[in-house]
């Protein structure tokens, strides 16, 4: 299972490093440790405002929960920016094949935290479509040459 990374700290931290690889419209940076670990939120309990009894002890809330770590210590970041890809339906076809590229170069790569960063626009007169079969298929080609490369 690969995780993914959510918090801005996490990806300064690995954008910071020099990029690993990169091909004409992406690039891979890496960084061998995990993301930094987050401190659990404190909540405190509110009074109980009914006085029909005692209220009932509830779990805790899904969203204090630490997140899973993944078996093999992946965590994977997308950045595809809008100046790069302006129109929303592009930048969500990007970031579906970038995670699909990653998932199936996983057991190549090393353990820690990857960002995939898309560096620079497809050709709009090649791609007219904004999620064009042909433009799915050129990034997929492009980042399965660029794991395959980074995974080496």
């Amino acid at each position: 299972m690969v995780g993914r990374l959510v918090h801005k700290a996490d990806f300064e931290h690995v954008l910071a490093t020099p990029s690993r690889t990169r091909s004409a419209h992406f690039a891979v940076h890496h960084v061998a440790s995990g993301p930094a670990p987050r401190k659990p939120v404190a909540r405190e309990p509110e009074a109980n405002k009914l006085s029909t009894g005692d209220a009932r002890p509830c779990p805790q809330p899904v969203d204090d929960l630490p997140a899973p770590v993944p078996a093999g210590g992946l965590w994977l970041g997308c950045v595809v920016p809008k100046r790069h890809a302006r129109r929303a339906v592009t930048r969500s076809l990007l970031k579906r094949q970038i995670r699909g590229a990653f998932s199936r170069h996983a057991t190549a790569l090393d353990a820690g935290m990857w960002l995939v960063r898309l560096r620079a626009p497809f050709a709009v007169g090649e791609f007219v479509s904004a999620r064009s079969v042909a433009l799915a298929a050129a990034a997929r080609d492009e980042l399965d040459r660029l794991l395959a490369r980074a995974a080496g």
